[in-house]
Order: structure tokens, then C-alpha cells, then sequence
């Protein structure tokens, strides 16, 4: 069975960039057409005083990872190495990193590690579980945080048909005022 391990993101993962797909094929690998369309600095990740881990059971670890990864990919930061299994969001939407989330996949588990500072991680704990807990809600997903204090952190999940109604009618009525 998988060791599951919230060591260093930062050792694990290296520094992300913004999705893209070049002519290699592989997402979140740029090659060098990729790299003369978009100006990128391989800076190092800053440091985050809180962590928070999910550890979410499936029998699809790999396929939720790499839609997660996927889809977040259009607003933030994402990478997601399909051998590996493994990928991280880093949220980077308004400039200045807020947090990072290292994803790797185990035996019937999917864990995600959140690294953010206080500010940010109630919010960054919600964002990314709700997405995974909206795709898995056929699944039954729940998404269940637990803070490096051994405090509870949020959870998301599972979603009922009607939640997911409600929160479609709320995208399409932000969509339509903004």
C-alpha cells in the first residue's frame, strides 16, 4: 500500500508554471514555442506558514487528480504528470502566489495538500474541495480538511443533485452580472 506523506510541497514539487500544452503533448510541460508565448520566471515558491491535507477516498484517484488539475488550469497555475500521478495548483490569479496544493495519488486515495498563509486558507480549502466534490458528486466525494494544529478544516461534499442545480443557477447569475 502507498505511503501517504505530507512532507515539504516544495520538495516534491517543482515550480509550477501556467497550464499549457505544447507540442510535446504533455500538460503543464513547456517546450520552447510554449516558452517564447509566454514571459514566465522559475522563481521559487514562497513560504507558507499553514498547511491543510484531504485525503479523499476513490476508486479514481488519477481521473479526479487530473481534472482537477485540468479545469483549474484556465484561472490558475496547474501541472499534472500523468505517469506519476501526481500535479499542483498554484494560485497565481491575481499575481502574487497565495497558495499552493501538491496532489498525488495513492491506493483508493486521492490527497491534496494545501500550503497557504492564514489569510488564505479557509477560502483556498473551499475552492479547490468544492470543484473536486461538485466532479465526484455521482461519486458521493467528501472532500474533508485537517490543518497541521490538528484543527478540522472545511469540508466539502457529497453533493446532491439539487446542490449542484443551485450552484449552477449561481454561476450562470455571476456570469450574467459580471
Amino acid at each position: 500500500k502507498s505511503e501517504l506523506r505530507a512532507e515539504s510541497f516544495s520538495r516534491r514539487f517543482p515550480p509550477v508554471h501556467r497550464d499549457v500544452i505544447g507540442s510535446s503533448g504533455r500538460t503543464g510541460v513547456m517546450d520552447e514555442d510554449a516558452r517564447e508565448d509566454k514571459s514566465m520566471s522559475t522563481s521559487a515558491q514562497p513560504t507558507f506558514s499553514r498547511r491543510s491535507i484531504a485525503r479523499v477516498t476513490t476508486d479514481r484517484p488519477a481521473r479526479y487528480g487530473k481534472q482537477l488539475a485540468g479545469h483549474m488550469g484556465r484561472k490558475i497555475t496547474t501541472m499534472w504528470d500523468e505517469d506519476a500521478e501526481t500535479g499542483s495548483l498554484t494560485f497565481d490569479r491575481e499575481g502574487a502566489v497565495t497558495g499552493v496544493v501538491g496532489i498525488s495519488c495513492h491506493d483508493g486515495v486521492l490527497q491534496l495538500v494545501l500550503e497557504t498563509d492564514d489569510e488564505h486558507l479557509e477560502r483556498l480549502e473551499h475552492v479547490v474541495g468544492i470543484h473536486l466534490a461538485r466532479f465526484g458528486a455521482k461519486d458521493g466525494l467528501i472532500v474533508s480538511w485537517n490543518r497541521q494544529d490538528g484543527m478540522s478544516g472545511t469540508t466539502q461534499g457529497p453533493l446532491a443533485p439539487e446542490d449542484l442545480e443551485r450552484m449552477r443557477a449561481e454561476w450562470e447569475a455571476r456570469k450574467t452580472s459580471s
